[in-house]
């Protein structure tokens, strides 16, 4: 699975009706090259899912042109617009036929209700869990992976309790809470909010143009040019969520904050950061 934090000039600006195809950051510098890496077959087959978006044509189109950049010929665009949608034969076949799936950005809430109980997302996890099949996701498609998301949440008032509103995800992941765009928009409070109300959780935040690959179901390694962020709340000690008013400032002690940069490693498992390989260089 590969999360990816969003792209300024492919995501926000997009979704604003900036189409911007010949600038793709993420792209240049390596992160959808790192998801066609990971597709096993050599004439892959990936369907493009833009439930998320308001402008689905315009992104799809904008990822069939990356994709095709890096040599991927056969890219369909599954246009998927409610739940009525997930029922179609021919989509269910393309869906089972295909090598790689990747969801577009947009309003996350569209993606959980919209496949949520279906056998179209049925056959996606079953596919997921016994065959080697990557699924992408950027923005709203990278929050959704997790069983917890978050659907809303203004970062000025993320301290507040209430303002972050979190609800089930796809369940690709479990025990996460992914949030995007997150050095951009700043919402490390808002993350932090979400993964006191549920410590169990372990926070991912993706910085744009950022993302990570999950692989054995618990090993994230950081791919990009920013930085992810892990805040893992198991031992917390203090915290007042449960017991203050609707508005009021949460207090949260002992919460762990790591930082992550590209190659570097966290075991979800284990709950360590693992680092990357450092390599020495030497001249003569």
């Amino acid at each position: 699975m590969i999360a990816v934090g969003g792209a300024e000039d492919k995501g926000t600006d997009l979704e604003k009706g900036i189409l911007q195809r010949n600038r793709l950051n993420f792209f240049e510098l390596g992160i959808l090259k790192n998801i066609v890496s990971l597709i096993s077959n050599k004439d892959p087959h990936v369907e493009v899912i833009t439930t998320a978006s308001s402008i689905p044509d315009e992104v799809a189109q904008n990822y069939i042109d990356a994709f095709q950049k890096l040599g991927c010929n056969n890219v369909g665009h599954l246009r998927i617009r409610n739940r009525e949608d997930t029922a179609n034969k021919e989509f269910l076949e393309r869906l089972r036929a295909c090598n790689c799936v990747m969801f577009s950005g947009g309003n996350q809430l569209r993606l959980t209700s919209i496949f949520g109980g279906t056998d179209f997302l049925d056959i996606l996890k079953h596919k997921y869990e016994t065959e080697h099949f990557p699924i992408g996701g950027t923005s709203a498609g990278a929050m959704a992976m997790s069983g917890t998301m978050i659907y809303e949440g203004n970062a000025a008032l993320a301290h507040l309790k209430g303002e972050v509103k979190i609800t089930t995800g796809l369940g690709f992941l479990q025990n996460v809470i992914i949030d995007t765009h997150f050095d951009k928009r700043g919402r490390f409070n808002r993350l932090a909010q979400a993964v006191a109300a549920q410590p169990g959780a372990i926070g991912v935040g993706l910085g744009e143009d950022t993302g990570v690959i999950v692989s054995e179901g618990h090993i994230l390694k950081a791919i990009g040019s920013g930085s992810v962020v892990i805040i893992d709340g198991k031992n917390i000690e203090y915290n007042n969520i449960a017991d203050i008013s609707f508005g009021s400032p949460i207090s949260v002690e002992n919460i762990i904050v790591h930082i992550m940069s590209q190659g570097d490693r966290y075991n979800l498992e284990t709950r360590k950061f693992e680092g990357s390989e450092i390599i020495v260089s030497s001249e003569d």
